[in-house]
């Protein structure tokens, strides 16, 4: 069976494309013609076009490209030409608008010409509860937040002030120490909500505890771009995981706020984390405790990890992958349903992934040698390995080759072809030939490197670059939900082929991800070439006003 990928030697890419023409036996028995309403001038509107008279020959339907994923276990993408070809005339449809203004105080003013701050408070007490979430996710006006961040927890006040200054809290039924909140998605939707005031969002959810007994275990930055690392110890991720969050001296809920240098200590404590987990299992001197690596130690670290496991290949350490990923932005449907899975203040988080796991059968028989430990970038390595074996050739040195030799999908030489973004010396910012969200973006390095472990100072700078300019040109289109995750080369594969890459996924209001993408069938409704185009178009934007 032949490697699923649109990647194809010497370097190309290679795709379906489908002129449906086909036939339909009419098997209804009767007809239901009715009106549906009027036009303006009063004729009626009938609905007998839904009910032919005979069968059905359709041969003008539109075509469809189908495009395999260059990685095969990300499925296939499909791209209806009309929808395409409508976003390459107008390609400012590729964006989102901002949300619009929403104040329930102001209206209730208007509407019931009240001002009586306990007549307000006991409107919004009255809310019905599906009401007071979609206000909580949705309002633009402090007032209204404060409202109900006050019925959502206890809070307690300064005394002088009046300002939030913290939680009341009580044990619970197993006697810990927790907040008193009466209504946690309220709670949560609130505390996302970027036009909380800050003093609300300090109290509630972003001083060090208010949240919980997780250790801070890292710190890098100052109060211009302070970032806390918490330890995750009982978490789904076995071993524990560590999240770089923002401080609460350094509020980020928006990427239009985010830094350089905040992104670099998010990244930084991640690459120090791994390398001091490295250099532990494999016996190395530790740095000195409470205190951060500077860059140089850190990249001193890590050659002395890589010196390691070249003086002894075979004394490769238990863990041997990382696991990092970045949730931005939150929501939540009046109906409850959670619309992502990040929380309030940007933040990242990662972990090691062992080789292999202890395992036992359906019986409790052990199984000798256990199983090898999940890890994304595994699925990667297979398809390197199966198109090496199925074309004698290296599977990212044509994919890198294919993206620089792109041409349209539509084939249309007039329009836009490239697919790269943004490229420097040492990465490339790209638009995936196969989108799995209509807005995905990925990163890879240029050099021959497939994890943080080969990844020297200057790599890792451009890698935390792109980072930041591909969520800097999503929040620009619009883009306020985006997941971003890594796909890494495991530590002791020697293959120099696989390269490290990065995927970011926006969640876009009209991709709710069902039927289709449940089965790895992504639908989108532009070309990538002029998705790529209008990336390019809002970087030139971003760096005329910022420098990244």
């Amino acid at each position: 069976m032949h490697l699923r990928t649109c990647v194809a030697p010497p370097g190309r890419f290679v795709f379906g494309v489908h002129a449906p023409r086909y036939t339909v036996l009419n098997l209804r028995g009767k007809e239901s013609i009715g009106p549906l309403g009027c036009m303006d001038d009063g004729s009626f509107v009938e609905n007998e076009r839904n009910f032919p008279a005979g069968s059905l020959t359709v041969d003008d339907a539109d075509l469809v490209f189908e495009i395999l994923n260059p990685l095969p276990f990300r499925g296939t993408t499909y791209i209806l030409k009309t929808w395409a070809d409508a976003a390459a005339v107008d390609p400012g449809r590729m964006r989102l608008p901002r949300p619009t203004a929403t104040s329930l105080t102001q209206a209730f003013r208007e509407l019931l010409g009240t001002d009586n701050d306990q007549q307000l408070t006991t409107l919004f007490a009255g809310l019905p509860s599906a009401l007071q979430l979609a206000l909580a996710s949705t309002s633009t006006d402090p007032l209204d937040l404060a409202r109900l961040a006050e019925l959502s927890c206890e809070i307690l006040h300064g005394t002088r002030t009046g300002l939030p200054a913290g939680l009341k809290f009580s044990r619970d039924d197993q006697g810990r120490v927790r907040p008193k909140i009466h209504n946690h998605p309220l709670f949560e939707a609130l505390a996302n909500n970027y036009h909380l005031p800050d003093d609300y969002k300090l109290a509630m959810v972003l001083r060090a505890g208010v949240q919980g007994d997780s250790e801070i275990v890292g710190e890098t930055g100052n109060s211009r771009n302070h970032v806390f690392e918490y330890l995750r110890r009982n978490s789904y991720i076995p071993g524990g995981h560590y999240a770089s969050n923002m401080a609460e001296d350094a509020v980020r809920y928006r990427i239009d706020d985010l830094s350089p240098a905040d992104l670099q200590g998010l990244r930084h404590l991640y690459y120090q984390r791994t390398y001091v987990r490295l250099a532990a299992e494999l016996g190395l001197a530790m740095p000195p405790p409470l205190q951060t690596l500077e860059v140089e130690a850190l990249e001193a670290l890590r050659q002395r990890i890589n010196a390691a496991l070249a003086a002894a290949p075979r004394a490769q350490p238990a863990n041997t992958a990382t696991l990092w990923g970045w949730n931005l932005g939150f929501d939540y449907a009046p109906t409850g349903y959670r619309l992502h899975a990040s929380h309030q203040q940007i933040h990242t988080q990662y972990a090691l992934l062992p080789g292999h796991v202890p395992a036992r059968d359906s019986l409790g028989n052990e199984v000798r040698g256990g199983l090898p430990a999940y890890g994304c970038g595994d699925l990667v390595a297979e398809t390197v390995a199966r198109y090496r074996q199925e074309h004698g050739r290296g599977f990212f040195a044509d994919y890198i080759a294919a993206i620089r030799t792109n041409q349209r999908t539509d084939g249309n030489p007039e329009g836009p072809h490239s697919l790269v973004v943004y490229e420097d010396d040492q990465v490339m910012l790209f638009v995936p030939k196969a989108q799995t969200s209509q807005w995905e973006l990925q990163i890879m390095p240029l050099a021959p490197v497939g994890n943080i472990l080969e990844a020297d100072t200057p790599t890792r700078a451009a890698l935390d670059r792109a980072l930041l300019i591909a969520q800097k040109i999503l929040a620009a289109l619009g883009a306020r939900l985006v997941t971003s995750i890594e796909f890494p080369k495991r530590f002791d594969n020697p293959d120099h082929d696989q390269r490290l890459l990065y995927a970011l996924l926006p969640r876009l209001p009209e991709s709710p991800g069902a039927m289709s993408e449940a089965q790895l069938r992504f639908i989108n409704g532009h070309y990538p070439e002029d998705f790529a185009a209008v990336c390019r178009a809002r970087l030139a934007e971003i760096e005329k006003k910022i420098p990244i």
